[in-house]
C-alpha cells in the first residue's frame, strides 16, 4: 500500500476526529481511580464518541485467527503492552493502565494512547511513565518536513535505552487517516546492521502518522496467546504506551491529538 498524502480538507477532518480523541482522554483522566473498571471507562468513552457523531475504528476490528475486537478502547494494565480488552476487574492503587482511543468521524480517524497512574505509584513506575512520555515527544521533536523517518525512530530508542528501559519491536507506529493502519510503519527503534525500507522514508507534507512508543520496564520481548488479543511483556515487567496522531505540513509538524488544546465539553 502506498503512503497517502492528505489534502488540507482531509487533514481538517482528521483533526476533528483527533479532537474527539483528546476529549476522551480528558474524560478518562477524570475517571481513573482505584475501584473503577476498564469496562466502565469503555462505556463512558463509547457514549462520548457517539455523542460527538463518531464511532470507534477498534470496535469489531478484525485480524486473522482472532474474534473481532469487542470494545471501543484498548485497556492494558501493568504488564499488558497493547490490545488489552476492557473487563470488570477493578483497577487497584499502584496500577498502570494504558488506554488507547481511536475515533472515526466523517470517514477519517484520529488515534492516541496514554498511560495513567491509578492512585499513588512507586518511584520506578513514575520513572517508567516519565521516560515513556518523554520518548514520544523526543520522537515528534525529531520530525522535520522532508526529514527522515529514521531520525524519529532513533530519537525514541536513544532516550528510552539511555534511561535503562527498552522499546518493543513487534508493534510500531503507523500512518493513520482513512484507515486505522496505513503506510508507512513508524518504528521506535533502528535496525542495526541494515537499513530496512521504511527507515528510508522521507516525511512529506500531507502525511498523517501515529507515533507511539511502547516502553518496557525490562526486556523488549513480548508474548501473546494464539487467538487472544492482549500482548504481555515476556518477563512480566510493566509497560507504558504513549501515542499521538501528528500531521506533516510544509513548514511544521502538528500534533492533532494534543490534550492541552481541548477541553471536555459539558
Amino acid at each position: 500500500m502506498a503512503v497517502i498524502l492528505y489534502s488540507q480538507r482531509q487533514i481538517d477532518l482528521i483533526r476533528e476526529s483527533s479532537r474527539v480523541v483528546a476529549e476522551c482522554h480528558h474524560l478518562i483522566r477524570e475517571m481513573i481511580e482505584p475501584g473503577v473498571t476498564t469496562r466502565q471507562i469503555d462505556q463512558a468513552v463509547a457514549a462520548h464518541i457517539r455523542k460527538r457523531g463518531g464511532t470507534s475504528p477498534f470496535y469489531r476490528y478484525e485480524l486473522p485467527g482472532k474474534v473481532p475486537f469487542p470494545a471501543w478502547i484498548c485497556a492494558s494494565v501493568n504488564d499488558v503492552v497493547v490490545h488489552g480488552v476492557p473487563d470488570d476487574v477493578p483497577l487497584r492503587k499502584g496500577d498502570l493502565v494504558s488506554i488507547d482511543v481511536g475515533v472515526r468521524k466523517d470517514g477519517y480517524i484520529g488515534d492516541s494512547a496514554w498511560t495513567y497512574a491509578v492512585g499513588a505509584i512507586d518511584a520506578d513506575a513514575q520513572k517508567l511513565m516519565r521516560i515513556g512520555e518523554e520518548s514520544l515527544y523526543k520522537g515528534i521533536s525529531a520530525m522535520k518536513p522532508r526529514g527522515k523517518l529514521v531520525d524519529v525512530s532513533r530519537a525514541i530508542q536513544t532516550h528510552v535505552e539511555k534511561n535503562g528501559f527498552s522499546v518493543v519491536r513487534e508493534y510500531v507506529g503507523h500512518g493513520v487517516g482513512q484507515s486505522l493502519h496505513e503506510e508507512p510503519q513508524v518504528p521506535n527503534y533502528v535496525q542495526t546492521g541494515q537499513m530496512i525500507p521504511f527507515f528510508r522514508e522521507v516525511l512529506k507534507p500531507g502525511m498523517s502518522l501515529a507515533v507511539e512508543p511502547m516502553v518496557n520496564e525490562g526486556s523488549p520481548q513480548v508474548e501473546s496467546v494464539e487467538g487472544e488479543w492482549l500482548v504481555r511483556t515476556a518477563d512480566g515487567g510493566r509497560s507504558v504506551h504513549f501515542e499521538h496522531t501528528v500531521v506533516v505540513h510544509s513548514d511544521r509538524i502538528e500534533i492533532l491529538t494534543d490534550q492541552s488544546k481541548v477541553a471536555l465539553p459539558a
